[in-house]
């Protein structure tokens, strides 16, 4: 028999998860059921929050005499996320849903972000028709709104809470029915790609695929550089080609898309052979050019389409990115490779348009070489822009020798 886990506060919405524990039992799975409230809950539960709290070295039943409702919440929450990863590996439940408010939302999310990429999630929240990026990090959870408030039982909250379960039901026991294809099973590489550096990377893509690899590409845009990141930390890739490292740009100079202080971290974390660029570090990205921050109305902008603005990083900018960089390539630990394109980073940093920069290049390679003195990094200068096919191979031959040495 499958199990789904069922996490929510059941002293406060016990009629809520009674329910919805019925909905599962009906479909013939067996609810494991996770109390994450501060108080007793309304029916027997498999994890109590005593359990949960002692998994960071707290008493719940202490906290409560404090009536310190953050330090409980901050607790169960940090409890889930150790407890609900060890659980799964105990084989306790298959899948695991939940619903609740932004404080339900925010004390489960953490503990489905902790499982593997794979595992069924999925959390209904009043949150859901948002911004999610907070909730859902780099993990697979299924955010889906609740409508109405999780706070009583309605017309409309019965039906998406069977909505709900029946699509966490569907991912549990559908996994079975599905065969899986294993007549192949090629080494994976993860690849970092920009709108403006696709023909690079497409080719590059095309040319390891050829020669018997699996290339997974990433969306430069903050949230796929973090992506890329946490799954090259799981181990699932054989090669790195981390081409573009735009995101840098946008942490330094206050873009949207940045990917936080440990991108380009990964690879090197965990001895992945890599080869790396400078691709797209030429631009800063804004939404509509009406958002574009005042301080930066004067500068060399780029209307990119309606939502997204492109700002040229100037050659103090520059040096900033490349000395970043040359921090974080600079810790490697086996032998990786730095491409440095000499006639461009990206489709529109090229002979005749709008953020050619030669100075702003040069400042970029130039903070680079300087920042790095480790003989594992070898560092190659190329008389071509990013896109240009001989950059793509050279970067993908590179990328299948420094595997193959491996």
């Amino acid at each position: 028999m499958k199990t789904i886990a069922i996490a929510g506060t059941f002293d406060t919405k016990g009629r809520e998860f009674a329910y919805v524990k019925r909905l599962v039992e009906q479909l013939g799975i067996k609810p494991f059921m996770i109390h994450t409230g501060v108080f007793e809950p309304a029916f027997s539960v498999d994890v109590t929050n005593d359990e949960i709290a002692a998994a960071v070295g707290q008493d719940i039943k202490a906290i409560v005499k404090r009536k310190d409702r953050a330090l409980a919440t901050e607790t169960l929450s940090k409890g889930m996320e150790k407890l609900v990863p060890e659980l799964y590996r105990q084989k306790k439940f298959d899948g695991i849903i939940s619903f609740g408010g932004s404080g339900g939302t925010s004390l489960v999310t953490p503990a489905m972000r902790a499982l593997p990429i794979g595992v069924p999630k999925v959390m209904v929240s009043t949150m859901a028709s948002g911004n999610v990026s907070q909730y859902v990090g780099t993990s697979d959870i299924v955010m889906m709104p609740s409508i109405v408030d999780v706070a009583g039982l309605n017309k409309i909250s019965k039906m998406i809470f069977s909505n709900a379960v029946l699509a966490i039901a569907g991912m549990v026991e559908g996994r079975d029915r599905l065969t899986v294809d294993t007549s192949e099973s090629k080494p994976l590489i993860a690849a970092s790609m920009f709108g403006v550096t696709t023909p690079c990377v497409d080719a590059a893509k095309d040319y390891l695929e050829q020669n018997g690899y699996e290339v997974l590409v990433f969306h430069a845009t903050g949230t796929g550089g973090r992506t890329m990141d946490a799954l090259i930390n799981e181990g699932f890739f054989a090669g790195v080609l981390d081409l573009t490292t735009t995101e840098w740009a946008d942490e330094l100079v206050g873009g949207v898309l940045n990917a936080g202080q440990h991108r380009c971290e990964a690879a090197v974390n965990k001895k992945i052979p890599q080869v790396v660029s400078v691709g797209a570090c030429d631009m800063v990205n804004f939404g509509p050019i009406d958002t574009v921050p005042q301080q930066f109305s004067a500068r060399n902008l780029y209307k990119h389409n309606p939502t997204v603005t492109l700002m040229r990083t100037t050659v103090d900018e520059n040096k900033q990115i490349g000395e970043k960089l040359a921090s974080k390539w600079n810790a490697a630990q086996v032998p990786m490779t730095v491409l440095l394109p000499k006639r461009g980073v990206s489709m529109i940093d090229a002979d005749g348009q709008p953020f050619n920069g030669v100075e702003e290049r040069r400042a970029l390679f130039d903070a680079i070489e300087r920042g790095i003195d480790n003989p594992n990094v070898e560092i190659v200068e190329l008389d071509n822009n990013i896109n240009d096919k001989d950059f793509a191979l050279t970067a993908a031959r590179k990328l299948i020798e420094l595997i193959e040495k491996k």
